[in-house]
Order: structure tokens, then C-alpha cells, then sequence
């Protein structure tokens, strides 16, 4: 039988995601035994980062701003804007070094069954950009999985309403596989290799 204060540890533990009863038990006794002073720094640090940080006004990436280090960056090319779907798609670009313009992330997918749909998104937020923000290349980014390809059709449908014109990033990207897994080789080949699509 736990204490009910290393059960509550245990049971925080399991929010996280792919860590099960054991893992998270194994974590709790880990810091409670071995690294207490490492738990403390862990606990304040998560506190920090979810009082401070929010979304950027621009594009919905985390930030701690207004607006993120990249949308605030005058050395981005603000008229080209890449759409991803999560921030960790942002960082696995960013660390290939190819593409210098802006991003829009999503924070996920269209998933009707989980009532997520173009609001929960932010597309309304991007259909103003494409209409006020002088974007000459949208390069679609979502993930080559079933809902990613979805989200991709409804994005460039909307992007051919307003006349932008539309790119999807090409070679190199495994179907089902994501961004954040993807090495920065294949990544910069996609990108070079990104292909129009027809409105």
C-alpha cells in the first residue's frame, strides 16, 4: 500500500504520455530516492514553463511573447509560410536549416470523431493571414498520415480561395511517418522537393 503523497506522484507521473503505472512508479521512486534535489529543479521548471508560456498571436507556436523569436525574426522571409502541425515539426525544421520564411502551427489535426475541427486549429487565424499578410508561397507541412492528408486537402482548398499558391513538402517522407522522427537530410530533400498543388 502507497502513502497517499507518493501515490499522488506516481499518478502525475502517468499524465505523461507512453508512461504507464510502472514507469511512472519507477520515476517517482527514482527521484524520491536517488535524485530529490533533480525533482525539485523538475517540479519548479514545469511550473515555470506553464505559467509563462502561451501561444504566439501570429502563428500559435509556444512562446513566452506576444509573438515568437521566429514571426518576430525581420530576418525571416515573412511571405513565405510553412503549416505544421505541431511545435516539434517547427524544431525538426528549423534544425535541417533549409527554409527561412515563417510558420503556422496547428496544434494538431482535423479529427471530426474527436471534435477537433478547423476552429480548434486556429484556420480561421491562417485564412487572415493568407488574405491580409502578402503570403506568395503556402508550403503545407502536416504529417503524411491519414488525418495530415486530410487537413492538408482542407488547408490548400482554402489557400486556392484566396489565390495563394500552394506547395506540399514531397520526397523523402515515409506515409505514416512524422516530422519530428524524420533526420534532417530527408527533411532539407522534401523541402527542395516540394511540389505545387492545383487549387
Amino acid at each position: 500500500m502507497q502513502s497517499p503523497v507518493i501515490q499522488a506522484l506516481i499518478d502525475a507521473f502517468k499524465v505523461l504520455p507512453t508512461i504507464g503505472a510502472k514507469s511512472a512508479q519507477r520515476m517517482a521512486y527514482y527521484l524520491l530516492q536517488t535524485n530529490p534535489e533533480g525533482g525539485k529543479r523538475l517540479a519548479e521548471a514545469i511550473v515555470e514553463a506553464i505559467d509563462r508560456v502561451g501561444h504566439c498571436r501570429q502563428c500559435q507556436n509556444f512562446s513566452e511573447t506576444e509573438l515568437c523569436v521566429i514571426c518576430a525574426s525581420p530576418s525571416r522571409k515573412s511571405d513565405q509560410l510553412c503549416v505544421v502541425e505541431t511545435p516539434t515539426d517547427v524544431v525538426a525544421i528549423e534544425q535541417s536549416g533549409i527554409f527561412q520564411g515563417t510558420y503556422f502551427v496547428l496544434m494538431g489535426h482535423l479529427s471530426p470523431i474527436d471534435g477537433i475541427g478547423p476552429e480548434e486549429l486556429g484556420l480561421p487565424l491562417l485564412a487572415e493571414r493568407l488574405q491580409h499578410d502578402g503570403i506568395s508561397e503556402l508550403i503545407i507541412a502536416t504529417n503524411p498520415t491519414v488525418e495530415g492528408e486530410a487537413t492538408a486537402h482542407y488547408i490548400q482548398q482554402l489557400a486556392a480561395s484566396m489565390k495563394v499558391p500552394v506547395t506540399r513538402l514531397a520526397q523523402g517522407i515515409p506515409m505514416g511517418g512524422e516530422l519530428e522522427f524524420i533526420d534532417s537530410g530527408t527533411l532539407s530533400q522534401a523541402f527542395a522537393g516540394r511540389k505545387a498543388l492545383d487549387g
